[in-house]
């Protein structure tokens, strides 16, 4: 049955429902707009800060929501918010689906399948554009889940404003489909390895959503 994934803890403001590791990046941002917004009445210096202030915070309470999914059922679904890049086959049989996340995407990314984190490694790296054929040299994070289809992998890419992964659960943890394994911060790439022999249902160009988009077809 699809379900609706609420265990991650977040951080939250009025309300809206914020990707966890949205605090460092947002209340600053937030108590700058409001005490400029606040001094505006009497000062034109804060009147000139406030405008700009209070669109930079509405903009990274966008970046950093993180809506509840239902969701969908299928082997493999959407680990990224995004389009879909690329669709590569690869030398050992596998198939890597690259997705492309801008700055105006959810950038929480969710298990694409049940199992076990087999690993998460964090590989230095640059900070080239995400859409650059570069950008597989960029500081990354690469997942390996234990699962019923076997090992699948999955990267987190940084991408040229990105500067930070943060992923949510350790080696050993064991995540259901679509729950919420990490954060991108700022414009970024997620691509995974589909097994050999399954079968790609997306096309370059597509859209996706996280926990939604199935990327395999049975």
């Amino acid at each position: 049955m699809p379900h609706s994934q609420t265990s991650a803890p977040r951080d939250s403001l009025a309300g809206v429902r914020l990707a966890r590791g949205a605090s460092p990046w947002l209340l600053p941002t937030v108590a700058t707009a409001a005490l400029s917004l606040v001094r505006a009445r009497k000062s034109g210096a804060a009147k000139a800060v406030a405008v700009p202030a209070t669109a930079l915070a509405a903009g990274m309470l966008w970046f950093f929501r993180d809506p509840e999914r239902e969701i969908t059922q299928g082997r493999v679904i959407s680990p990224a918010d995004g389009v879909v890049q690329s669709i590569m086959p690869w030398k050992d049989g596998r198939t890597r689906v690259a997705i492309f996340m801008s700055p105006l995407n959810v950038h929480v990314n969710r298990a694409p399948l049940s199992g076990t984190v087999a690993s998460v490694e964090h590989i230095p790296g640059g900070f080239v554009p995400a859409f650059n054929k570069e950008s597989e040299n960029n500081e990354r994070v690469v997942w390996h889940f234990d699962t019923e289809l076997g090992d699948i992998e999955m990267i987190q890419i940084a991408g040229a404003v990105a500067r930070r992964i943060v992923p949510y659960v350790p080696q050993g943890t064991k995540v259901e489909q679509g729950d919420r394994i990490g954060l991108i911060r700022f414009g970024s790439r997620v691509d995974i390895y589909l097994p050999e022999g399954v079968e790609v249902a997306v096309e370059v160009g597509q859209k996706t959503v996280a926990g939604v988009t199935r990327i395999d077809r049975d």
